[in-house]
């Protein structure tokens, strides 16, 4: 069985091996219509009832390109930091299936929209590494065969026919599936930034194609094996982990790795073979005779890169320095456009590592506890700062506040409501505090003792009868300040 050990390498029989992966993610573009009809892309719809003359391939139809596709293939080359070219041509993909009517997919190919990019992944050790990006080039999505309705028929659904892709193709820069799921997620979250794609990997708007071969650490690349049509971050870990070992143990054993296609099996957890993978010309491309070249106009870009918003990197890095947040709490609040917005409203005017805490443990906890998401949260950002204003100003202890937060939480009421309904103000007189200090020593004159005689643990047991007497309401600074003078 093969293990990791570090340096991203991966110990079989023979010694050390290193992992290469690629990645081909194909990303469903939002927009109301497909990338060469007017039919509609809204998910769910009956079978074959958003398909025109066109996505059905009758003869004489032809393609008109959308410009809201180009438009949204731009605004993601922004956000891969990537070139943008001016000419791009649409050519004809030839092979023959069931659910592509034509028998051709319109792709880019030697011409594509977008050039080299880079983005930066964010690893579980807490380092950075660049990935760079090879291309973004736009396609029709086929058909979907639906193999499950009938026990001797397939059925053919034309609706996902024609609709727009962005195909993003990787550097072989990848290392690792730790490293796969880390760019699958960066990916997926800048397009959600831009509004390019949901990301929705359930639904089938985002997937990932994982090329991976193995090698002896400096060797040249190995041959590859493509895992098709991988449709979640657990599978793609699940997938590489298990396609890794099997070409180690195979390579180990006295054979060459096969160029092929292969399917993840999500019950027998393993790879299967498909089909053995031809090379990119035997699909005998040329460019579409019925497409001129796609010319974009200086204009036309600049238009577009001022509606780019800050993008998680950027935001990442600025929640870093402004807030001096670490990399992990910053990640995690980047981590969706709505949660750094929220985020940044509770830290308003607020202790910005405070703010974060409460968000991440406290809001985020109960909210993946009760499977609800941000927008359905009962508490909003307003309600939260207001709530960490008590805290910061010493009306409240952290302590109180945690119940605070629940009864705003089941209630939806306002943190300063609660607590002056519940008298839950804390104690900052020193006079009545000392009081309570006073009788907490007189009632436990052992203890007094034996802390003196050099028990230091029983401090904290002073501590926490104070409180106890005192509800939870004293203030904890002077509470223990008294202590140490009193004791």
């Amino acid at each position: 069985m093969a293990e990791a050990t570090q340096h991203k390498l991966v110990k079989g029989e023979t010694g050390d091996w290193e992992i290469v992966i690629g990645m081909e993610i194909h990303a469903q573009v939002i927009a109301n219509s497909k990338l060469f009809s007017g039919s509609a892309t809204e998910f769910g719809a009956e079978p074959n009832s958003q398909v025109s003359m066109v996505d059905a391939a009758m003869p004489g139809m032809l393609p008109v390109l959308n410009e809201k596709c180009v438009e949204q293939a731009v605004r993601t080359g922004f956000g891969l930091n990537a070139e943008i070219m001016r000419t791009s041509v649409f050519a004809r993909k030839n092979y023959f299936y069931p659910d592509l009517p034509q028998g051709y997919q319109i792709s880019q190919f030697e011409d594509p929209i977008i050039g080299k990019g880079a983005i930066e992944i964010d690893l579980p050790d807490g380092t950075t590494k660049e990935i760079g990006i090879t291309r973004l080039h736009l396609e029709q999505d086929a058909g979907k065969s639906v193999h499950d309705q009938h026990p001797k028929k397939s059925f053919v659904d034309l609706n996902r026919s024609g609709c727009a892709l962005m195909e993003i193709v990787s550097e072989p820069d990848i290392r690792g599936p730790e490293e796969a799921v880390a760019y699958l997620s960066k990916i997926r979250m800048i397009l959600r930034y831009l509004e390019t794609c949901n990301g929705n990997m359930d639904e089938g708007s985002m997937r990932a194609d994982v090329n991976i071969s193995v090698r002896k650490p400096g060797d040249e690349l190995g041959t590859r094996a493509e895992i098709k049509n991988v449709n979640s971050l657990k599978a793609v870990q699940q997938a590489i982990d298990f396609e890794v070992e099997r070409q180690i143990e195979h390579i180990e054993a006295g054979n060459e790795v096969v160029q092929e296609t292969r399917l993840w099996d999500t019950v027998k957890m393993e790879t299967r073979s498909m089909r053995s993978k031809e090379e990119a010309h035997d699909y005998r491309y040329f460019p579409d005779p019925d497409l001129l070249p796609l010319v974009l106009e200086e204009d036309f870009i600049a238009e577009i890169e001022k509606t780019i918003p800050e993008l998680p990197d950027q935001k990442k890095h600025r929640f870093m320095g402004e807030y001096g947040l670490n990399l992990y709490d910053a990640s995690i609040l980047i981590s969706e456009r709505p949660r750094a917005d929220y985020y940044e409203a509770v830290a308003n005017d607020n202790d910005a590592k405070l703010a974060a805490n409460w968000v991440i443990n406290e809001l985020l906890g109960a909210l993946n506890k009760d499977e609800k998401t941000l927008s359905e949260s009962p508490i909003s950002a307003k309600s939260l700062g207001g709530l960490i204003a008590l805290i910061s100003d010493n009306t409240i202890s952290g302590k109180i506040a945690k119940d605070v937060f629940a009864e705003m939480y089941a209630s939806g009421k306002e943190a300063s409501a609660i607590v002056e309904e519940k008298g839950l103000k804390q104690v900052t007189d020193t006079g009545a505090i000392e009081a309570i200090v006073d009788e907490v020593i007189a009632e436990n004159p052992e203890n007094l003792e034996k802390y003196r005689g050099g028990k230091d643990k029983l401090f904290g047991f002073f501590v926490g009868q104070v409180m106890k007497k005192s509800q939870g309401k004293a203030n904890p600074a002077i509470v223990n300040e008294l202590l140490k003078k009193k004791l």
